[in-house]
């Protein structure tokens, strides 16, 4: 049996409990992590960041996509995402869990 990192969760006020898997889950914790400020795939360089976004808003979670420029050696433009769902993380997951 495989184990995989998850958590459960619910998007406040009146949300359902959900369980989120795997990169998910990591992403929803990092997006709770970041706050206001939000994050991007430099501050948290995990494969398919857009996708665990796309999977996550499919779960009914409201997350801001930011465009930003940005200059250097190759100049144009990267996304911030910011989570602006309220979430509750449950009780009895609030600390990492494998399944």
């Amino acid at each position: 049996m495989t184990c995989r990192y998850h958590i459960r969760a619910r998007i406040r006020p009146d949300g359902l409990p959900i369980t989120i898997v795997g990169r998910n889950a990591d992403t929803l914790e990092k997006l709770l992590a970041a706050g206001e400020h939000g994050l991007t795939t430099i501050e948290y360089p995990a494969p398919r960041v857009a996708h665990y976004i796309y999977r996550l808003r499919g779960m009914g979670f409201v997350i801001e996509t930011i465009d930003e420029a940005h200059g250097g050696a190759f100049p144009g433009h990267h996304a911030r995402y910011r989570l602006v769902s309220k979430v509750e993380i449950l009780p009895d997951d609030a600390e990492r869990r494998v399944a």
